[in-house]
């Protein structure tokens, strides 16, 4: 058991990582290490799925490891269980619930990470989906980076170093971390170890995840997760007449709304409770009135913050639903011109065998960029039904 069993197919990470981590415990015990081993602002990059948000949490947990006979991230010490399951006090993670991070929310974290860790060893910042940053908070958090308190590590977890990403400034006083989609095999071995998936249903939800283990981990475990992509992987051959675009075009958006329901239901529901408890709801006597009158303002907040994260989880619902469109139109095309490259979706070949036979190369090519302009739509804030018929229709006429 380590730390970074929870790295799915990044030996070259891991190794960098654990250097780095070694060197971390070397300062911490008084020593010098060798100059630029350990840093004290780093950047994970990767396409989506390729585990950035878990890799960072590995790394924290290691550099705030106990153990000191062996090398850091046991795994099994108090500094790495807490750190792994959110719950260390050093730790801070930044995962934004919707659309975007605030200037606000970075301020408040950075006053945070200038404090001197509780436990002597490290103060450490991790920021998931750092693109989301706003400029302001972007600006924040470079003056932060810029002069870095003593035993504080930022972590931020990007899609990629490009400017529309992360900004050059915060870019450049960051170590890279750069990883790739782990290959199929990695992710049914880590889904069989961790999840206690079958083989046959580990290998299939890796050969058809597109390099992502959390899609991959869903389309195992979860049988609603299934049928929402064989619905979405349907459409393709299912545009037979013009009334078929609003048909389809309905699917994707309640599917993608479904999805967001079923993440969001419980939790929104736990939240709301938790907070008329805190508020003195159902309490009696003396003030209670005022309680009730105060508590108007907070669930009014509380109600817009699990609006945005609703928002964001259907748009990211929607989003994968496009990227397997994407991936079925790429299929076609791969197939019309007989190249050897692995398809996206192998459990639907034939599928993919009527659409090259029925479609030119041409057609097939004008819907894949119909699914990728689609996605760049949404991305603006084009509404998604909007874009969504829009597309459809470009699927429908090819």
């Amino acid at each position: 058991m380590s730390v970074w069993d929870e790295v799915v197919g990044q030996p070259d990470a891991v190794a960098t990582l654990s250097a780095a981590a070694e060197a971390a415990a070397a300062i911490v015990a008084g020593g010098t290490p060798a100059p630029g081993a350990m840093t004290h602002a780093w950047l994970f990059t990767g396409p989506p799925g390729s585990g950035r948000s878990s890799t960072a949490r590995a790394f924290a947990g290691a550099l705030q490891c106990v153990v000191t006979d062996d090398r850091p991230g046991c795994g099994e010490c108090a500094g790495c269980r807490t750190t792994l399951h959110g719950t260390h006090a050093d730790v801070r993670v930044v995962a934004p619930e919707g659309l975007s991070i605030s200037v606000a929310e970075m301020r408040a974290l950075v006053q945070i990470s200038a404090r001197r860790p509780t436990s002597g060893r490290w103060q450490v910042v991790i920021i998931e989906d750092a693109d989301r940053l706003t400029e302001g908070a972007a600006n924040a958090l470079l003056k932060a980076v810029e002069e870095p308190p003593d035993r504080t590590v930022f972590l931020l977890c990007a899609p990629s170093d490009h400017p529309d990403d992360v900004s050059v400034t915060i870019r450049s006083r960051c170590r890279l971390v750069s990883l790739g989609s782990p290959r199929p095999a990695a992710i049914a071995s880590a889904l069989e170890a961790a999840d206690g998936v079958p083989a046959e249903m580990a290998s299939w939800a890796a050969s058809v995840c597109g390099g992502h283990v959390g899609r991959a981990r869903r389309l195992a475990v979860d049988s609603d997760a299934r049928a929402r992509r064989e619905a979405v992987l349907r459409i393709p051959l299912a545009l037979r007449k013009p009334a078929d675009v609003f048909t389809c075009a309905d699917e994707l958006i309640k599917a993608a709304e479904d999805d967001a329901s079923t993440a969001n239901e419980s939790r929104n529901e736990a939240e709301r409770e938790a907070l008329e408890t805190a508020m003195g709801a159902g309490g009696t006597g003396k003030g209670t009135a005022a309680a009730t009158r105060g508590a108007k303002g907070a669930l009014k907040d509380l109600e817009k913050r699990q609006k945005s994260r609703a928002t964001r989880t259907q748009r990211d619902s929607l989003d994968m639903a496009l990227v397997d469109l994407a991936g079925f139109y790429r299929d076609a095309l791969v197939t019309h011109t007989g190249s050897e490259a692995a398809l996206m979706h192998p459990d639907r070949a034939g599928d993919s065998r009527t659409a090259a036979a029925q479609w030119s190369r041409e057609s097939i090519l004008r819907r894949l960029e119909a699914v990728l302009a689609c996605r760049e739509a949404i991305e603006v804030n084009v509404k998604p039904r909007i874009a969504i018929e829009a597309m459809v229709t470009t699927l429908h006429r090819g």
